[in-house]
């Protein structure tokens, strides 16, 4: 997982994953402590991307990711 920002998601986290990181679900591992809530898993294998109702953080399949064994 990777994390960017960009200037349209500059108030909310973008967080770029790859088919190594699903299922995806937020907080992912890597979040601070000061930043749990409670666990929500998120669908980007359908739309390429998903947004946490709780932070707002975003997660987005990286460009080129070949999803295989996900039930598609």
């Amino acid at each position: 997982m990777t994390a960017a920002t960009t200037p349209s998601t500059a108030t909310h986290e973008l967080i770029e994953v790859g088919a190594e990181d699903l299922p995806v679900y937020c907080p992912n591992p890597k979040a601070p402590l000061w930043s749990m809530h409670p666990r929500v898993f998120l669908d980007v294998a359908h739309t390429g991307s998903a947004r946490c109702p709780y932070c707002g953080a975003e997660y987005r399949l990286r460009a080129g990711t070949v999803l295989s064994g996900h039930g598609h």
